[in-house]
Protein backbone atom coordinates (compact mmCIF):
# COMPACT_ATOMS: atom_id res chain seq x y z
CA UNK A 1 0.00 0.00 0.00
CA UNK A 2 1.19 3.35 -0.77
CA UNK A 3 0.95 6.44 1.29
CA UNK A 4 1.13 10.56 0.42
CA UNK A 5 1.52 12.73 2.27
CA UNK A 6 0.63 16.23 1.91
CA UNK A 7 -1.51 19.17 3.39
CA UNK A 8 -3.52 20.57 0.28
CA UNK A 9 -4.43 19.25 -3.13
CA UNK A 10 -5.46 21.12 -6.11
CA UNK A 11 -6.18 20.64 -9.94
CA UNK A 12 -3.33 20.18 -12.74
CA UNK A 13 -4.03 24.20 -13.30
CA UNK A 14 -3.80 24.81 -9.48
CA UNK A 15 -6.78 27.13 -9.50
CA UNK A 16 -9.38 24.53 -8.41
CA UNK A 17 -10.52 21.11 -6.88
CA UNK A 18 -9.24 17.46 -8.14
CA UNK A 19 -12.02 15.22 -9.28
CA UNK A 20 -12.08 11.74 -8.01
CA UNK A 21 -13.10 9.73 -10.61
CA UNK A 22 -13.74 6.60 -8.72
CA UNK A 23 -14.90 7.89 -5.51
CA UNK A 24 -13.21 8.05 -1.90
CA UNK A 25 -13.84 5.82 0.92
CA UNK A 26 -13.67 7.26 4.49
CA UNK A 27 -11.78 4.41 6.10
CA UNK A 28 -13.86 3.19 9.99
CA UNK A 29 -13.21 5.40 12.85
CA UNK A 30 -12.11 8.21 10.61
CA UNK A 31 -14.03 11.36 9.64
CA UNK A 32 -14.74 13.64 6.79
CA UNK A 33 -14.68 17.70 8.11
CA UNK A 34 -15.57 20.27 5.34
CA UNK A 35 -15.05 23.49 6.15
CA UNK A 36 -16.87 25.12 2.83
CA UNK A 37 -19.59 24.11 1.16
CA UNK A 38 -20.44 19.91 0.09
CA UNK A 39 -21.83 20.01 -3.29
CA UNK A 40 -23.14 16.34 -4.84
CA UNK A 41 -25.87 16.04 -6.70
CA UNK A 42 -26.45 12.17 -6.62
CA UNK A 43 -26.28 11.41 -2.90
CA UNK A 44 -27.61 8.08 -1.96
CA UNK A 45 -27.44 8.22 1.85
CA UNK A 46 -26.71 11.03 4.60
CA UNK A 47 -25.69 10.06 8.00
CA UNK A 48 -25.26 12.72 10.28
CA UNK A 49 -24.93 13.12 14.06
CA UNK A 50 -25.33 16.76 13.97
CA UNK A 51 -27.21 19.56 11.96
CA UNK A 52 -27.92 18.98 8.29
CA UNK A 53 -28.51 22.30 6.31
CA UNK A 54 -30.28 21.62 2.87
CA UNK A 55 -30.26 25.25 0.69
CA UNK A 56 -33.35 23.39 -1.72
CA UNK A 57 -35.33 21.29 0.56
CA UNK A 58 -35.23 18.01 1.58
CA UNK A 59 -37.23 14.81 0.36
CA UNK A 60 -37.13 11.57 2.07
CA UNK A 61 -38.20 8.27 0.56
CA UNK A 62 -38.98 8.22 -3.19
CA UNK A 63 -39.69 11.19 -4.84
CA UNK A 64 -40.31 12.96 -1.39
CA UNK A 65 -43.07 9.63 -1.04
CA UNK A 66 -42.02 9.84 3.05
CA UNK A 67 -41.99 13.87 3.65
CA UNK A 68 -40.84 17.32 2.10
CA UNK A 69 -39.46 19.97 3.50
CA UNK A 70 -39.30 22.78 1.73
CA UNK A 71 -36.61 25.93 1.31
CA UNK A 72 -39.62 28.33 2.83
CA UNK A 73 -40.30 25.72 5.70
CA UNK A 74 -43.24 23.78 4.80
CA UNK A 75 -43.42 20.50 5.86
CA UNK A 76 -45.79 17.57 4.39
CA UNK A 77 -45.26 14.08 5.66
CA UNK A 78 -47.14 11.33 4.00
CA UNK A 79 -50.39 10.62 5.23
CA UNK A 80 -50.86 13.71 7.30
CA UNK A 81 -51.96 17.20 7.02
CA UNK A 82 -49.41 19.80 5.72
CA UNK A 83 -47.93 21.52 8.36
CA UNK A 84 -46.18 25.26 7.73
CA UNK A 85 -43.78 25.86 10.53
CA UNK A 86 -41.83 28.81 9.50
CA UNK A 87 -44.75 31.15 10.43
CA UNK A 88 -46.88 28.74 12.15
CA UNK A 89 -49.79 29.20 9.43
CA UNK A 90 -51.78 26.65 8.03
CA UNK A 91 -53.33 26.93 4.16
CA UNK A 92 -57.18 27.20 4.25
CA UNK A 93 -59.00 24.89 1.66
CA UNK A 94 -62.45 25.21 0.40
CA UNK A 95 -64.39 22.40 1.68
CA UNK A 96 -66.29 19.75 -0.98
CA UNK A 97 -69.54 19.59 -1.62
CA UNK A 98 -72.16 17.36 -3.59
CA UNK A 99 -75.70 17.60 -3.53
CA UNK A 100 -77.97 16.05 -0.62
CA UNK A 101 -81.11 18.00 -2.30
CA UNK A 102 -80.49 19.46 -5.36
CA UNK A 103 -80.66 23.44 -4.67
CA UNK A 104 -81.36 22.74 -1.33
CA UNK A 105 -78.47 21.53 0.83
CA UNK A 106 -75.17 19.82 0.33
CA UNK A 107 -72.81 17.51 2.15
CA UNK A 108 -69.27 19.16 3.45
CA UNK A 109 -66.98 17.50 2.65
CA UNK A 110 -63.85 18.11 5.02
CA UNK A 111 -60.89 15.81 4.35
CA UNK A 112 -58.51 16.50 7.35
CA UNK A 113 -55.85 14.89 5.22
CA UNK A 114 -55.34 18.01 3.04
CA UNK A 115 -55.93 20.05 6.37
CA UNK A 116 -57.52 21.01 9.03
CA UNK A 117 -59.31 24.26 8.33
CA UNK A 118 -61.89 24.54 5.52
CA UNK A 119 -64.26 27.32 4.16
CA UNK A 120 -68.04 27.19 3.08
CA UNK A 121 -69.92 29.73 0.95
CA UNK A 122 -73.93 29.09 1.72
CA UNK A 123 -74.48 30.86 -1.06
CA UNK A 124 -73.24 27.80 -2.78
CA UNK A 125 -75.83 25.37 -0.64
CA UNK A 126 -77.21 25.05 2.45
CA UNK A 127 -75.29 22.34 4.64
CA UNK A 128 -77.36 19.43 6.08
CA UNK A 129 -74.61 16.81 6.35
CA UNK A 130 -70.98 17.43 7.45
CA UNK A 131 -68.82 13.95 6.49
CA UNK A 132 -65.24 14.52 8.16
CA UNK A 133 -62.96 11.67 6.28
CA UNK A 134 -59.11 10.92 6.48
CA UNK A 135 -58.60 11.73 9.89
CA UNK A 136 -56.41 9.10 11.54
CA UNK A 137 -57.16 7.24 14.89
CA UNK A 138 -54.66 5.85 17.04
CA UNK A 139 -54.88 5.24 20.80
CA UNK A 140 -56.88 7.88 22.70
CA UNK A 141 -56.61 10.80 19.58
CA UNK A 142 -58.50 14.32 19.33
CA UNK A 143 -58.89 15.71 15.69
CA UNK A 144 -60.27 19.11 14.99
CA UNK A 145 -61.40 20.62 11.74
CA UNK A 146 -62.83 23.77 11.91
CA UNK A 147 -65.14 25.54 8.76
CA UNK A 148 -65.64 29.18 8.10
CA UNK A 149 -69.06 29.74 6.98
CA UNK A 150 -69.76 33.04 5.04
CA UNK A 151 -73.72 33.49 5.43
CA UNK A 152 -75.38 34.12 1.63
CA UNK A 153 -75.76 38.20 0.42
CA UNK A 154 -79.26 38.36 1.23
CA UNK A 155 -80.78 37.36 4.71
CA UNK A 156 -82.19 33.76 5.15
CA UNK A 157 -86.25 33.72 4.62
CA UNK A 158 -88.30 32.59 7.78
CA UNK A 159 -85.01 31.21 9.67
CA UNK A 160 -84.79 28.44 7.47
CA UNK A 161 -83.23 29.30 3.82
CA UNK A 162 -79.31 29.52 4.19
CA UNK A 163 -78.46 28.93 8.06
CA UNK A 164 -80.39 25.54 8.33
CA UNK A 165 -81.97 27.06 11.99
CA UNK A 166 -85.03 24.31 11.20
CA UNK A 167 -85.60 22.11 8.04
CA UNK A 168 -86.19 23.40 5.16
CA UNK A 169 -88.00 19.93 4.12
CA UNK A 170 -88.70 16.73 6.02
CA UNK A 171 -85.39 14.85 4.80
CA UNK A 172 -83.12 17.66 5.33
CA UNK A 173 -81.96 17.95 9.15
CA UNK A 174 -82.24 21.38 10.35
CA UNK A 175 -78.50 22.73 12.05
CA UNK A 176 -75.08 22.39 11.87
CA UNK A 177 -73.99 18.75 13.65
CA UNK A 178 -77.49 17.15 13.43
CA UNK A 179 -76.12 15.18 11.51
CA UNK A 180 -72.28 14.09 10.91
CA UNK A 181 -70.42 11.30 9.11
CA UNK A 182 -67.18 9.98 10.08
CA UNK A 183 -64.67 8.41 7.49
CA UNK A 184 -61.63 7.48 10.07
CA UNK A 185 -58.49 6.82 7.81
CA UNK A 186 -59.22 3.17 6.51
CA UNK A 187 -61.69 2.61 8.28
CA UNK A 188 -66.09 2.00 6.49
CA UNK A 189 -68.05 4.97 7.75
CA UNK A 190 -70.61 5.89 9.96
CA UNK A 191 -73.26 8.43 11.05
CA UNK A 192 -73.24 10.32 14.38
CA UNK A 193 -74.87 13.46 16.26
CA UNK A 194 -72.47 16.03 17.10
CA UNK A 195 -72.29 16.83 20.66
CA UNK A 196 -73.20 20.54 21.20
CA UNK A 197 -73.55 21.93 24.87
CA UNK A 198 -76.94 21.99 26.24
CA UNK A 199 -78.52 22.58 22.63
CA UNK A 200 -79.08 20.04 20.22
CA UNK A 201 -77.37 21.25 17.40
CA UNK A 202 -75.40 24.28 15.91
CA UNK A 203 -77.04 27.56 14.69
CA UNK A 204 -75.72 29.63 12.15
CA UNK A 205 -76.56 33.15 12.24
CA UNK A 206 -79.43 34.68 9.91
CA UNK A 207 -78.02 38.13 9.37
CA UNK A 208 -77.10 38.78 5.54
CA UNK A 209 -72.93 38.12 4.97
CA UNK A 210 -72.23 37.07 8.73
CA UNK A 211 -69.26 35.03 8.94
CA UNK A 212 -69.87 31.92 10.94
CA UNK A 213 -66.54 29.47 12.68
CA UNK A 214 -67.81 26.01 13.42
CA UNK A 215 -64.80 23.21 14.93
CA UNK A 216 -65.85 19.81 14.75
CA UNK A 217 -63.69 18.03 17.47
CA UNK A 218 -63.92 14.07 16.99
CA UNK A 219 -62.33 11.88 20.61
CA UNK A 220 -61.47 8.47 19.35
CA UNK A 221 -61.14 6.47 22.78
CA UNK A 222 -59.11 4.12 21.11
CA UNK A 223 -61.23 0.73 21.66
CA UNK A 224 -62.03 -0.16 18.18
CA UNK A 225 -61.34 1.88 15.14
CA UNK A 226 -64.87 0.57 13.48
CA UNK A 227 -67.46 0.87 16.31
CA UNK A 228 -69.15 3.74 16.24
CA UNK A 229 -69.64 3.95 19.63
CA UNK A 230 -65.96 4.80 20.26
CA UNK A 231 -65.84 8.09 18.88
CA UNK A 232 -67.51 11.27 20.21
CA UNK A 233 -67.70 14.24 18.00
CA UNK A 234 -68.28 17.81 19.48
CA UNK A 235 -69.11 20.95 17.45
CA UNK A 236 -68.97 24.12 19.25
CA UNK A 237 -69.20 27.69 17.47
CA UNK A 238 -67.85 31.24 17.48
CA UNK A 239 -70.29 34.56 17.64
CA UNK A 240 -71.22 35.68 14.33
CA UNK A 241 -69.06 38.32 12.89
CA UNK A 242 -69.66 40.91 10.70
CA UNK A 243 -67.62 42.81 8.52
CA UNK A 244 -66.93 46.37 9.76
CA UNK A 245 -65.74 49.47 8.23
CA UNK A 246 -62.27 49.69 9.74
CA UNK A 247 -59.64 46.95 8.66
CA UNK A 248 -61.52 45.25 5.82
Amino acid sequence: MSEIRVDRIKDEAGTGAVELSNGATVPTGKTLTVSGTLTYEDVTNVDSLGIVTARGGLKVGTSGAGATITSAGDAEFAGLTTARFGGVTETVGVGSTTHYITNKSVTLELDCSKGSVFTHDLSSGNVGIVSIKNFRVNTNTFTTATVIFTQNSSAPSAGAGNTMVVPPATQVPGGIGTEVTLNPLGVTGFSTNGLVGSATTVVLSNTAKDIDVVTFGIHYNGGGTGTAGNYRTIVTKSGDFRFGDIGF
